[in-house]
């Protein structure tokens, strides 16, 4: 769904029950567009953290082709997130990697989920499985339609987040004291924290 140099918004919900969400979208007509599948990405940054301090991202995510990913500052008085996004196919993971890091770009975090992608209408909707939770994640031309879309699929919007998964991760990190690099499977499988706490007190929504 992504064009080069547009706009994305989106906006994710958490969800309890991955089958019964799924169930719902089959329900409202949407199309499965790509099933299950592991999704690595590689975020890179320069050694003084310069594209963070500047809200950027810089991306190289594997799933079964390979994406280059470029997204400018979100816009903060949206109701979703809203930031400008450039998105393209390369050929290769270690080649384009080798590329970044040439211009003085390092791999600054490496995080995976699984992804299930579907289509309704004018919206890309994916169900995420992450290390610390599910979430639905809507993406649209605009933040009615995303709001229309969620209402379709019984999504209470006062439920939406806009964070992203790192920020998500870099929260639970401060919050519960526990030291993962990289947000993996693995690394999380044994640490103790609840990502419901941050949202009964109001850190996540």
């Amino acid at each position: 769904m992504h064009n080069d140099n547009v706009h994305e918004a989106e906006i994710k919900f958490m969800v309890s029950d991955l089958a019964a969400m799924a169930k719902r979208l089959e329900i409202a007509g949407a199309r499965l567009q790509q099933s299950r599948t592991h999704e690595l990405n590689l975020r890179f940054d320069t050694p003084t953290k310069k594209l963070t301090s500047a809200f950027q991202v810089l991306r190289l995510r594997q799933d079964k082709k390979v994406h280059l990913t470029y997204k400018g500052p979100a816009d903060l008085t949206s109701e979703v997130s809203v930031r400008p996004e450039i998105e393209f196919e390369v050929e290769s993971l270690p080649s384009a990697r080798r590329f970044l890091e040439a211009l003085g770009y390092q791999v600054v975090i490496t995080y995976e989920k699984y992804r299930t992608t579907y289509l309704l209408d004018q919206s890309e909707i994916v169900l995420d499985e992450m290390p610390y939770g599910n979430f639905i994640e809507i993406e649209s031309p605009d933040s009615e339609t995303i709001r229309v879309t969620a209402d379709r699929l019984g999504l209470k919007w006062e439920n939406r987040i806009k964070l992203s998964y790192l920020v998500i991760f870099n929260m639970l990190k401060e919050k519960f004291q526990f030291s993962a690099d990289d947000l993996l499977f693995k690394e999380l499988k044994d640490q103790n924290f609840s990502i419901h706490q941050l949202f009964q007190e109001g850190l996540i929504g």
